[in-house]
């Protein structure tokens, strides 16, 4: 052996000692349970969705363009709802650490803070998901949700992401023709949109996504909401009803959140925290794609395979929603302060865009008249 390499080899003697020093120590002051493995970090989370539902391989996709974006070096593992814990059970399991991090929607948090749920349960002021996101992003909604975990005591970093499109008034065993038809029913939905319904006279049951098939199939739900065409196939929907009311203004402006533990997340390094925020930024926007094509692809098909008959609801409902959307936000403002903030922060920020936006966007429905001569519009209940 020379003396050069004996001189490399007490060199990573020293170094192998020194990281053994160093995990020892980490462990014994209780450091964030990262998985470290050969220069990986390991992270275990959970969705809030069926395996067989497409918000779930939207959390696959985010986590493939993480592990694509940082070489390996982070690499996150999803399992579906239920694996570790019940689908509304994932903010607690992500604060408490029992999962490094997850894939959902804020209103299935609505039991923790009603607040919450006003990031996609609403009308939202006029705004559409992507100009609500647009709110979080620069209107201060980024600053409001970190105050809010933090009133909570909530040990989470938090990523809203993913503008969904608006989301049908639900399946029906037949057509709503107006509010009273809703007085009685035994109805699924989340967030605010618990009151909503309820005070339009509903029985309103919250039960997670994969739960909601099984629960119509046995009567105990008359009619039930998700979200989007390819979620509802997926889980089953046409084959316990035939009839779906489309456009409400329950959730007109949802998206998913992305969840980290935050102590967690902090350990990570600076590059692997920037590359998470890069990364959410693009699936944001690939998954707005992917809805785009999958959602329309299964529309045509549930109409042409399943047989489902689609109706546009009924502005009467629509604006009954408005009215008492307002009356039930402005008691809870009332109520909390913080809740009050969030709900004049949404107000201002949809007054300037909303406008901006109707005053710029051309109607695409006299394109499309021009093109494909008669749409294929919902029929009018």
């Amino acid at each position: 052996m020379s003396i050069n390499d004996s001189s490399s080899l007490q060199k990573r003697r020293r170094f192998l000692s020194g990281a053994a020093v160093a995990t020892t120590s980490a462990a014994a002051l209780g450091f964030p349970a990262v998985v470290k493995a050969q220069g990986v970090t390991t992270m275990r989370w959970q969705s809030t969705w069926p395996s067989r539902d497409i918000f779930h391989e939207y959390a696959l996709d985010f986590a493939q363009k993480v592990n694509d974006m940082t070489g390996g070096d982070l690499k996150i593992e999803v399992l579906p709802a239920g694996a570790v814990v019940p689908a509304f059970g994932l903010l607690e399991a992500i604060s408490k650490g029992t999962l490094d991090g997850g894939h959902g929607v804020m209103a299935y948090h609505y039991g923790k803070s009603t607040a919450l749920a006003l990031w996609g349960s609403g009308p939202a002021y006029g705004m559409d998901a992507n100009m609500l996101l647009s709110w979080h992003r620069y209107g201060g909604g980024r600053e409001l949700l970190a105050k809010l975990y933090q009133s909570l005591g909530a040990n989470v970093m938090s990523f809203p992401y993913g503008p969904m499109p608006t989301q049908p008034l639900g399946w029906f065993k037949k057509p709503v023709q107006k509010v009273e038809d809703l007085k009685g029913l035994k109805y699924r939905t989340v967030g605010i949109s618990i009151d909503l319904f309820t005070a339009m006279g509903a029985a309103v049951n919250a039960v997670p996504g994969g739960e909601i098939v099984p629960a119509m199939d046995r009567g105990l739900l008359d009619a039930a909401e998700f979200n989007n065409m390819s979620s509802d196939r997926a889980l089953g929907f046409p084959d316990v009803s035939k009839v779906c009311m489309l456009q409400s203004f329950h959730q007109n402006a949802e998206q998913f959140e992305i969840l980290f533990n935050k102590t967690k997340f902090d350990a990570l390094t600076p590059q692997l925290r920037a590359i998470i925020g890069y990364a959410v930024e693009a699936a944001s926007q690939d998954m707005s794609w992917k809805a785009i094509d999958r959602y329309s692809k299964d529309y045509i098909e549930m109409q042409t395979k399943d047989k489902v008959r689609f109706y546009k609801t009924p502005d009467a409902i629509l604006r009954k929603q408005l009215e008492l959307y307002d009356q039930i936000v402005a008691k809870k403002a009332a109520e909390a302060p913080l809740f009050k903030e969030i709900l004049d922060s949404q107000r201002a920020f949809a007054e300037r865009t909303v406008k901006w936006e109707m005053d710029n966007v051309v109607d695409r429905r006299m394109a499309y008249a021009h093109y494909f001569a008669r749409p294929a519009a919902p029929k009018k209940a």
